[in-house]
């Protein structure tokens, strides 16, 4: 009977100690499976394209200054262009106006004659001796809206490569780091000049 006791606490012992075992290497295992879900997946930084900046802005003026987080410069942009475009229509209208009436007083038909009603023109300029005048005068007032015109859409297209060259700059400088520690060292140092130690100071600046 006692060889039987001893067996049976001998397998108790056994059994006991692969049961620690088994629970020590299971919590062990869980430890670690937690400690590495907690663990967060850094996301690469994307960087800011100033090519993307540049192309948005060429389709569609604006879409440059919003990729670049510049909302308030939206407004400037397409209140520049609306600006533009009315006075490319003023003076356009009012080019087209004197060409017609230039056109009607060459070419002597009597039933064209629309610069009878024009605004601007004296009654002395509508006496037929004063024909030749007239049409100078019509001419040179068609020429200077059509300069006028022209000038417009020229500072259109100037604004248009500007809102280009603006979103392309402001991409450039979007991941610029401007820091504020701006600070300036003053040392003592020696300088040789004529083969002779000078002691002088050296300035170091960092930012």
């Amino acid at each position: 009977m006692p060889k039987k006791n001893k067996f049976i606490g001998c397998r108790t012992l056994a059994i006991g100690f692969f049961l620690i075992l088994f629970l020590a290497t299971g919590f062990s295992a869980f430890s670690q499976k937690t400690e590495n879900d907690s663990v967060k997946t850094v996301k690469p930084k994307v960087e800011h394209s100033p090519r993307k900046a540049t192309i948005y802005s060429a389709v569609l003026p604006g879409l440059g200054q919003i990729y670049n987080r510049k909302y308030w410069k939206v407004p400037i942009v397409y209140g520049g262009f609306a600006t533009l475009g009315y006075f490319i229509n003023f003076n356009n209208e009012e080019y087209r106006m004197y060409w017609q009436a230039y056109s009607d007083i060459i070419d002597d038909d009597p039933n064209t004659n629309s610069f009878l009603y024009l605004k601007n023109i004296t009654p002395n300029l509508l006496l037929p001796e004063r024909k030749a005048n007239l049409t100078e005068a019509l001419r040179k007032s068609k020429d200077y809206w059509r300069r006028n015109r022209d000038l417009v859409v020229i500072f259109t297209a100037a604004f248009y490569t500007l809102n280009i060259i603006d979103a392309s700059v402001d991409a450039n400088f979007f991941d610029f780091d401007i820091s504020d520690d701006l600070t300036i060292n003053w040392a003592p140092e020696t300088i040789m000049c004529m083969d002779k130690k000078i002691i002088g100071l050296q300035c170091r600046i960092t930012f």
